[in-house]
């Protein structure tokens, strides 16, 4: 059932714009410690999350998606889709110590705490790179039913990977290291963020102007609801019950609620800025991170708006 409200604003509103250097598409970033960390193109800009200055640039990283933290060992990990490649650094200062070899274009990647392993989602091999940290080597290829966007775990040794090509998420058995199931999403299509509630056990899975609910033991559908276009990005504060999309094509932030049981609905779709599309959360501070940058008239060769040169920022959203 799709609900949609007219419940009171949700107060969010942007509150900062952290200016970023260099040029280039943007995709994932990730909060860790007092550093954001914001890929970008061909580098990772590393800012101070508070004020936005800048505290490095990770670079080489060509086609960075995304980046991760293995905090017992102090290393980062970035992967890089042009690269077929995840470079390792460290985390105090930034510096490259080691790269390993993913499948093809590994997007979307994460440290996952049941297993101790980092885990990248390939997007062109169709399969999950899964690279053990202390011995800096991948161990295992776990391959997908089609073209992964991202992944969560539920950190008792269950993965959930939406399949953007299948409208599923696959459920990734991690002892076993393969699929066991998958789920589907109806009419959600073409699913990008995803989300989890580790005490609901419910999934936010963020597809084209559609997010959908699914209960992560059954895989059933619990509720559908109407968010914004270009949805690429979904973030949950779990203090607060509280889920946001990043709709880069409406220039909007979802905000949605937990009404009654299993039925949610919007409380507000806050104005952000074309082309934030992607979004993270600071579970200290509760502070939204969306990276976008402003637009000219004209088109790239693939269709993309083209981005004005030295425009590259992250909008900081508070409430």
């Amino acid at each position: 059932m799709i609900m949609q409200s007219n419940y009171a604003q949700s107060g969010y509103k942007i509150t900062n714009t952290f200016h970023i250097a260099g040029n280039g598409w943007w995709d994932y970033l990730a909060v860790h410690g007092n550093k954001l960390y914001v890929s970008h193109g061909s580098q990772v800009n590393i800012l101070d999350k508070n004020t936005g200055d800048s505290l490095g640039i990770i670079k080489g990283t060509n086609g960075v998606h995304g980046i991760a933290f293995d905090e017992a060992q102090g290393k980062g990990y970035t992967s890089n889709g042009q690269l077929n490649n995840v470079f390792v650094f460290d985390i105090e200062t930034g510096k490259i110590i080691d790269s390993i070899a993913t499948g093809k274009n590994p997007d979307a990647i994460m440290y996952e705490p049941y297993i101790k392993k980092i885990i990248t989602c390939n997007g062109q091999s169709n399969d999950l790179t899964v690279i053990d940290p202390l011995a800096g080597k991948t161990v295992n290829t776990i391959l997908l039913p089609g073209k992964p966007e991202t992944a969560i775990s539920n950190h008792t040794g269950k993965l959930f990977v939406n399949i953007e090509d299948k409208n599923e998420i696959a459920v990734v058995d991690l002892q076993k290291m393969k699929v066991e199931k998958t789920f589907s999403l109806q009419n959600g299509e073409e699913p990008t963020g995803l989300a989890y509630d580790y005490e609901t056990k419910k999934l936010f899975a963020g597809c084209d102007k559609l997010l959908v609910v699914i209960d992560a033991v059954s895989g059933n559908v619990i509720d559908k609801i109407i968010i914004g276009e270009g949805c690429d990005g979904v973030a949950f504060d779990y203090s607060t019950k509280t889920i946001f999309t990043a709709n880069g094509a409406s220039g909007t932030m979802t905000v949605i609620k937990e009404q009654s049981a299993g039925k949610f609905s919007v409380v507000e779709n806050v104005s952000t800025k074309q082309g934030a599309r992607t979004i993270t959360i600071d579970e200290s501070t509760h502070t939204l991170y969306l990276p976008t940058a402003d637009f000219s008239k004209s088109k790239t060769a693939n269709q993309r708006p083209a981005i004005i040169p030295g425009s590259s920022q992250v909008l900081v959203v508070t409430r």
